[in-house]
């Protein structure tokens, strides 16, 4: 799949590593369709790309939730097609946003396996600042739900002050949204039995988080846009 600008340079092993899976279960899912199949390079090797692992960490996120195979192919399916690996990470968003917090207790082996690579000392000192793990004696407590952004945060060229605040801001503005949407709907449902309440709200939720996902992604590109416009035009002539 070669929707992204970078060319796919992972071999099957390696993806399956970054995945988090074997090499087994990525050939059973390539041969059910759930992924789509490698380019192929010289000498036949086939070669992956972001898009391939946004694909199978989004199969991962669905089987967390209980999702059997067939429900798996469905959800999949009925993706708009030429997907990069942007868009499969924030459908990926939408579906981590219902799982219930997941703290567990592992071992230094079972979080790196966990996390799909190893990770050294400083790794672990960033993702514990940063939340995701908790020191626990010779055992880490985890929360599986933020795992993997944070491992990815670990790879961008951001310092950890930056990476910290930018984590300040997202709490305190999701909070703030979260506040006022509440107040919001409360005055709609004041009326309202409260085992009518809960069902309104349960409806709500999947459609509330949708919506920020997506009005906050088209934000975020619109700034990033007029970001680069404005290096473009600051920049040498």
């Amino acid at each position: 799949m070669t929707t992204g600008t970078e060319e796919p340079t992972l071999t099957i092993d390696e993806l399956a590593a970054r995945a988090g899976m074997t090499v087994r279960t990525v050939r059973f899912y390539g041969t059910k369709g759930l992924l789509p199949p490698p380019v192929i390079g010289p000498r036949r090797v086939g070669h992956y790309g972001r898009e391939h692992l946004a694909r199978l960490e989004l199969i991962e996120e669905l089987q967390q939730q209980g999702l059997t195979l067939a429900a798996i192919e469905r959800y999949l399916h009925r993706l708009p097609p030429g997907l990069d690996a942007h868009d499969l990470a924030v459908h990926r968003a939408v579906v981590a946003s219902w799982a219930p917090e997941a703290v567990e207790t592992v071992t230094r082996e079972e979080l790196e396996q966990r996390a799909g690579r190893a990770l050294g000392d400083e790794d672990l000192e960033r993702l514990a600042a940063m939340g995701v793990v908790e020191f626990a004696g010779e055992h880490f407590r985890v929360d599986l739900g933020v795992l993997r952004l944070g491992v990815q945060l670990l790879d961008m060229p951001l310092s950890q002050e930056s990476i910290l605040a930018a984590r300040r801001v997202l709490l305190q503005h999701s909070r703030a949204a979260a506040h006022e949407l509440s107040q919001l709907f409360r005055g709609e449902v004041s009326e309202r039995a409260a085992q009518d309440v809960k069902s309104l709200s349960a409806d709500m939720q999947p459609l509330v988080v949708q919506a920020l996902l997506t009005t906050f992604q088209r934000s975020l590109k619109e700034e990033l846009r007029e970001w680069v416009k404005a290096s473009e035009t600051d920049g040498p002539a």
